[in-house]
């Protein structure tokens, strides 16, 4: 935690603080100014108590608290919050310039108007600071990229997968041809090597016998020619 932070958050506080106090201890002279914005929000906001008295309290008892946890820096940002939201309800209680008369008055009530308008601002950036550590809205904004970002990698992932798959498929079916015509090739060579043996074996088996017919001629003309 920096120098800063830890002065300027009690500096920041100690308005809550002493206020919230006064309003603890003499509600009734807070009560009146707080009427004009009072009565129309319990009228909104069932849950909250119809006593102006009692409202002034439990906004006192809000700002001593929430100034105590943000002076001691205990959930800063939270009590940063809560202190702005007591903030409003209470500048346009107590400082209405504009429905003063005097212009004295109207000019300090304005300049008190604005000092807390200042006020709410730094709450607003207290509220807001994180102190070097990645804010909620950073981290769900982080996470919707790391997120968007796996999913086109996953994207990628399955379609260069699906390539070599189509590819495997590819040569599967080539091969698969030249099997098949490699073996029609063989099966038809096959075919003509058995006809040309079976016209070979014709042939000299024909030859064969037209052989032996013949010696057995020559043989028979011989015996006729010899004397008996």
């Amino acid at each position: 935690m920096s120098l800063l932070r830890v002065i300027g958050r009690p500096m920041l506080a100690s308005m809550f603080i002493t206020g919230g106090l006064h309003s603890l201890r003499d509600p009734k002279s807070v009560a009146p100014a707080a009427e004009p914005v009072v009565r129309p929000i319990t009228e909104r906001v069932q849950v909250l108590p119809d006593g102006t008295e009692q409202l002034v309290r439990l906004n006192g008892t809000v700002q001593v608290g929430a100034g105590v946890l943000l002076a001691f820096g205990r959930a800063p940002r939270l009590a940063a919050l809560a202190l702005a939201a007591t903030t409003v309800p209470t500048t346009l209680a107590a400082h209405r310039f504009w429905e003063e008369e005097d212009p004295g008055a109207r000019a300090q009530q304005r300049i008190h108007f604005f000092k807390n308008m200042s006020m709410l601002g730094g709450l607003l950036i207290a509220a807001d600071d994180t102190g070097g550590a990645p804010s909620l809205l950073w981290r769900t904004r982080h996470g919707a990229r790391t997120l968007r970002r796996e999913a086109k990698l996953a994207q990628r992932s399955a379609r260069a997968g699906a390539r070599p798959a189509a590819a495997v498929s590819g040569v599967r079916s080539a091969v698969g041809g030249v099997t098949s015509t490699v073996g029609g090739g063989a099966k038809a060579a096959a075919g003509g090597a058995r006809s040309a043996a079976s016209g070979v074996t014709s042939t000299v088996g024909g030859g064969a016998k037209a052989a032996v017919g013949g010696v057995k001629s020559g043989v028979g003309s011989a015996k006729a020619k010899l004397p008996v």
